[in-house]
């Protein structure tokens, strides 16, 4: 069922920022009276062969325009009649230019409707951050508040921080929010780390390789806020519950050892794999006793209370005008964020192209549940990545498309039709074999063969 969740809020967000983004192009096409011949979402060939598997599951034709629903979907396409596009129409652009087609059409007109998608869906993520805001407002906890400092995974030991260590600085420099301090580290590529560690200040030198070893890893939390051990939730198939534990219970013992930690707690359970522990809570005011038989797997099914329970929150809440602001600045944020991370991908010593992923890691960032804030929040930040991954100057991308106009603009020379064929079967060869090797990384994560 969680895959079907993920999968469902993975073709949903897609299915909106494609559907948008080819109404980028389609308005001002028609403003411009240039004809559409087909609006579709997902593609009805095997994308990039526009003459395989020609096919729609759903079309109908209203006015000059073919709408459908392809079954290939990988993402979606406007047919701008005389436009050297996805279809790879060469019969139309044999014919004498007609003053419909987008080969016709003033230079400013044509390079507007290409950059159509990308304004609608730089737009859209502001929008969608506005109302983010707007509904839920914000929320987040500052690093200094988290007072009991980190609990860490391997991949926190192995980058020299210890469960309670209180992270003071990063590269010099105070960390505002606590959940940035991980991708801080990683796309900053932070140097030192400087620490209190039981009352004593410390530098910590991040290995060399730290962020190429992250990424191989592909962390999520390696660095938590350290929390108490009050009950907070039970996971279904555990044996807390059924044992005798209840929600609010403060764990304060096991086997007599006293601990106050949920790592501490969860480390020592490893310890007592099919045996009988006698765990101590304080319930209210009694200190009540329950003996568990701890499963082979070293874990009870139990979930300790979130940090806005045992931590000062900063919170703030937006009126519908004070949230476009804070939207733009947000959507800005995001696309600054997401360069830094596309750089890694071309760094040689982090050789982050190693973990490009394709629908798979895509469809994995959404939550197991259906929760309208994180998918509202990951479809403006999937907006933002396709905005900047479309303006890119690649020949078959809307990038590519203006670089050749914005040429012709300047030189006054507008390149053949013919060139303008290669280079869209250039692009569209780059494109299919990025599409091959990040949805075959996925493959080889998925068979355990990488």
């Amino acid at each position: 069922m969680e895959i079907l969740i993920k999968a469902g809020q993975f073709i949903l967000s897609l299915s909106i920022l494609v559907t948008l983004h080819e109404l980028g192009h389609f308005i001002p096409a028609k403003l411009f009276k240039t004809r559409v011949d087909k609006f579709y979402l997902f593609f009805d060939f095997l994308f990039p062969l526009p003459s395989v598997l020609n096919f729609s599951l759903f079309k109908k034709k209203i006015g000059d325009t073919e709408y459908g629903l392809g079954w290939f979907p990988m993402g979606g396409y406007v047919k701008i009649a005389g436009m050297v596009d996805e279809s790879m129409d060469k019969e139309q652009m044999a014919l004498p230019p007609q003053p419909y087609e987008f080969r016709s059409k003033p230079a400013w007109q044509r390079l507007i409707i290409m950059l159509g998608g990308v304004t609608v869906n730089l737009v859209l993520a502001v929008i969608i951050f506005a109302m983010i805001l707007f509904t839920w407002g914000e929320s987040y906890l500052p690093a200094e508040n988290a007072k009991y400092g980190v609990m860490c995974d391997s991949l926190g030991y192995q980058l020299g921080l210890k469960n309670g260590d209180k992270i003071l600085a990063l590269d010099g420099k105070a960390p505002d929010r606590f959940y940035g301090i991980q991708a801080d580290i990683l796309i900053e590529q932070t140097k030192i780390i400087k620490i209190n560690r039981n009352g004593t200040e410390m530098d910590i030198k991040v290995p060399s390789d730290f962020t190429k070893i992250a990424i191989e890893k592909n962390p999520r939390g390696y660095i938590m806020p350290r929390l108490p051990l009050e009950i907070g939730g039970f996971a279904p198939s555990g044996v807390a519950e059924k044992g005798g534990l209840k929600l609010n219970d403060k764990i304060i013992g096991l086997n007599n050892q006293a601990l106050f930690f949920f790592d501490e707690f969860k480390f020592n359970l490893q310890k007592f794999k099919n045996k009988p522990v006698q765990i101590t809570v304080l319930r209210g005011k009694d200190t009540v006793n329950i003996i568990l038989l701890i499963p082979s797997t070293g874990l009870i099914g139990i979930m300790p209370k979130g940090e806005d329970f045992f931590f000062k929150m900063n919170t703030k809440e937006y009126g519908f005008f004070e949230s476009f602001p804070a939207g733009i600045n947000k959507a800005t944020q995001t696309l600054s964020g997401y360069i830094k991370q596309l750089k890694l991908i071309f760094d040689p010593e982090v050789e982050g192209y190693k973990q490009i992923g394709g629908f798979i890691s895509m469809g994995k960032i959404f939550p197991g549940v259906w929760d309208w804030q994180a998918f509202w929040s990951l479809t403006a930040f999937l907006s933002v990545v396709l905005a900047f991954m479309n303006v890119l100057p690649i020949p078959a991308l809307d990038g590519g498309h203006a670089l050749f106009t914005l040429y012709e603009m300047i030189t006054g020379r507008k390149p053949s039709d013919k060139f303008l064929e290669y280079a869209q079967y250039l692009g569209m060869a780059l494109l299919f074999t990025l599409l091959i090797y990040a949805n075959g990384n996925d493959l080889f994560r998925l068979f355990g063969l990488k």
